[in-house]
Parts: structure tokens; sequence; C-alpha cells
């Protein structure tokens, strides 16, 4: 599991290979990724947006940009959790991705940003 921290939020990543699924006629590796996000702040905070970078090791990148994640826009109280899944589907079988959450602190009502730390997307058997 990959941890960060970034003024009180804490983001814990953890990832697994789901197998090799076809899309628009074309074979991609397809990974399931798990977030929990983790207000160790003394104050309410709320997840309003995100940014992806996705890359793999045919130097392919993609951007993703959106509102909330799962279609969620989660307030977090200090010391709760909140935690998603999603998926990621790459060309090659080893990628990364990293990023990070736009959050309002509700007390100074001021907008930050959350790191996500870089992980790895990678097909075990690749690395035998």
């Amino acid at each position: 599991m990959i941890q960060k921290i970034t003024q009180g939020i804490k983001v814990s990543v953890h990832t697994n290979y789901e197998g090799i699924h076809v899309r628009n006629e074309i074979s991609h590796y397809a990974f399931s990724y798990f977030i929990t996000i983790e207000n160790q702040s003394p104050h309410i905070v709320q997840l309003v947006s995100r940014k992806w970078e996705i890359f793999d090791s045919l130097n392919n990148k993609e951007i993703v940009i959106g509102d909330g994640v799962v279609g969620q826009l989660p307030i977090l109280e200090p010391q709760e959790k909140y935690t998603y899944r999603s998926n990621c589907f790459l060309e090659s079988s080893i990628g990364s991705m990293k990023g990070y959450f736009n959050m309002i602190n509700f007390t100074s009502k001021t907008q930050f940003k959350v790191h996500i730390p870089t992980f790895q997307l990678v097909v075990k058997e690749v690395l035998n």
C-alpha cells in the first residue's frame, strides 16, 4: 500500500490486476484501485474534484479531470475516512498513476490540493 499525507489529509492506495479486457476491439490490461482518504486534520473538508495522470510503458499518457470521485463529493469530518474503488485500463502491462484531489477546508473556506502518491499498475507475471 502506498500512502501520502498533505495538509492533514492521508491518501492510501491499493491496486489489483483484474485481467485482460477488450475495449473498442483492442486488448487492455485492467486494474482496479482502492483509494482511502482519511481526514487527520481538525477541519471539516470536502473533496470537490480530481486530476489523474495515467502513464503506461508504451509512453501513452492520459489526463483525467473531473468533479468528485465515482460520482460523489464526499465531506469528511475530522478523523473520518472515505474509501472508493475505480478502474484503469492500459494498453501495456506496466504503468502508473498519480494526481491530486482539490479539497475545500470548511473552516477557512479555502481550496487546497491533496497529492495522490504515484502508484504502480503492474501485471506481476511480467516481473518474473
